[in-house]
């Protein structure tokens, strides 16, 4: 797999894409973020859905990500209201479910709704990775 050099960063080296890792548990969003840069990716972290949805309008322009992991049981913005405006105000970001609660029914509708991958915690690394990978490639697809 060819290593993906995001044209969107500023000033900034090559990486393999920016990662928004939403999760109300601090220790799941460090062992994310921790795999994601050893992979070789840029990661930020937001506790619930309403401080994701602060950290990508915040300035001037929006943040460009290229892939949105989010948990769904979490305060405030619950992780399906979330993915809900992820998809209705950034419909070419991927987005990946990690959550501890598997709900067949649920990954079957969110599924339906376009998210790339359903993981359950604890999610090894590998997997995880490969997760972002094709989030990534499915990202590069709807740009040609």
């Amino acid at each position: 797999m060819t290593e993906f050099k995001s044209g969107f960063f500023t000033g900034g080296p090559a990486c393999n894409g920016r990662v928004l890792v939403v999760d109300d548990e601090p220790d799941i969003r460090t062992v994310v973020r921790l795999s994601l840069q050893k992979a070789g990716y840029e990661v930020l972290e937001a506790e619930n859905g309403d401080k994701a949805i602060e950290t990508i309008n915040s300035g001037e322009n929006c943040l460009l990500l290229d892939v949105v992991i989010c948990d769904i049981r979490m305060p405030k913005i619950n992780g399906i209201e979330a993915i809900a405006y992820f998809r209705s105000n950034y419909p070419r970001v991927p987005l990946v479910v990690l959550t501890g609660f598997p709900d067949t029914d649920m990954a079957a509708s969110l599924f339906r709704q376009g998210i790339v991958d359903y993981l359950v915690k604890p999610v090894e690394s590998e997997q995880l990775r490969a997760s972002v990978a094709r989030a990534m490639g499915q990202r590069e697809l709807a740009h040609l």
